[in-house]
């Protein structure tokens, strides 16, 4: 990592990771597929640990669930100090990718071979992950339809805010 990619801090902006981990996502989902692929959604990014200005990064990716046309890539990030030897976990994600057709629709991808205890265990927590972020979407949206005027004066009080327009409420 070089000065150029540090934040006032110091440390490697958060941006710069993300930007490396979009790589290799579509890296990954694209020789898995066999098909350009595309970023529809980024799960989770998990930062760990800072990553200095000087380290050697690492990136190690894996196709851990399939669907028809999307693939969930999960993503490790190390750092290395080359001085010192000290490696650190610094960064996991998922990213969920798509792949594209000639057409530019989404098309079939090859099914996952799981061929080991983890890449079942990867798999399956895949499942689960997938399941979680469904749940949680309807759960935002019955939060946006909570209008409820006496709901939204109970949530505020003893929060941190100070309420200028009470006709909204």
């Amino acid at each position: 990592m070089i000065p150029s990619y540090a934040n006032f801090g110091g440390k490697i902006h958060g941006g710069i990771l993300l930007s490396l981990m979009d790589k290799v996502a579509y890296a990954t989902a694209s020789k898995h597929s066999g098909a350009y692929c595309l970023t529809v959604s980024v799960d989770t990014v998990d930062f760990l640990q800072p990553v200095e200005v000087g380290e050697l990064v690492s990136l190690m990716a894996s196709v851990n669930y399939v669907g028809n046309s999307s693939m969930i890539i999960g993503i490790k990030v190390i750092s290395e100090n080359v001085k010192t030897g000290l490696v650190k976990h610094t960064n996991t994600s998922y990213f969920t990718m798509v792949a594209k057709g000639e057409d530019d629709k989404p098309t079939t991808v090859p099914p996952l071979k799981l061929e080991t205890k983890t890449d079942i265990r990867r798999f399956v927590e895949a499942i689960y992950r997938k399941k979680f972020k469904q749940e949680h979407t309807a759960y935002q949206k019955e939060i946006k339809k909570n209008r409820d005027p006496e709901e939204i004066k109970r949530l505020l009080a003893g929060e941190r805010c100070e309420v200028g327009v009470l006709r909204m409420i």
